[in-house]
């Protein structure tokens, strides 16, 4: 082999040997979709304490290459999430986190109508992304709506987890629901300490996937 052919043969091994390291540090990409639990309502500075943010310094902690989007919007429900999805689905992403359905159980919104929504809304990310993988974010309903209504949606979730093969987060606000001193004034946001426990409860789940 003469000298040409070597660098020639080292420069390319090179390139691809850099291109490889580069493509490892890129970061991966976790999507909250959710509503104004994700987004970190009444929060001072949801940025740092929403339990999106504190996944993101979870992921930190432990060097892995990831990145959390947080696509909360206040208010929202499934039939919003469902018209926003397509908006949210222009960038890249490997992990969906669909938090969404509290709106819809204050509201009294049919448990069928709500399942048929998250459902659309989980084909749309399969359909545009084939190989992210889903978390479903459990929510349930206080007894004050109805027992019926609210075994009725709570089993919405299960469901749905078991016909996508999504990872499910049984309770988002497991630890923190009906608990007046982890949440605000209003009884549903959850307060910096309870959003440390919603982290944790997602964190449980979701550090598996990565």
């Amino acid at each position: 082999m003469n000298v040409r052919a070597f660098h020639c043969i080292l420069g390319l091994f090179l390139t691809g040997f850099v291109t490889g390291l580069e493509a490892a540090e890129t970061p991966r990409t976790i999507v909250f979709f959710g509503d104004s639990l994700t987004a970190g309502y009444g929060l001072d500075d949801p940025a740092e304490d929403a339990y999106p943010a504190l996944i993101q310094k979870k992921i930190d902690a432990v060097n892995l290459p990831w990145r959390v989007v947080n696509a909360g919007l206040s208010g929202e429900t499934t039939a919003g999430g469902r018209r926003r999805v397509d908006w949210i689905l222009r960038q890249p992403m490997d992990i969906f986190v669909l938090a969404l359905g509290g709106n819809d159980g204050l509201r009294g919104i049919e448990p069928a109508v709500s399942l048929e929504n998250l459902q659309a809304i989980i084909d749309r990310v399969r359909a545009k992304n084939p190989a992210a993988k889903i978390v479903v974010a459990g929510m349930q309903m206080p007894p004050g709506m109805g027992e019926g209504y609210a075994q009725e949606f709570a089993a919405i979730y299960p469901a749905l987890a078991e016909k996508n093969h999504a990872a499910l987060v049984p309770f988002l606000l497991e630890g923190v629901g009906g608990h007046p001193d982890l949440n605000q004034s209003d009884g549903i946001h959850p307060t910096p300490a309870g959003h440390a426990i919603v982290a944790e409860n997602v964190w449980e789940v979701l550090r598996r996937l990565l």
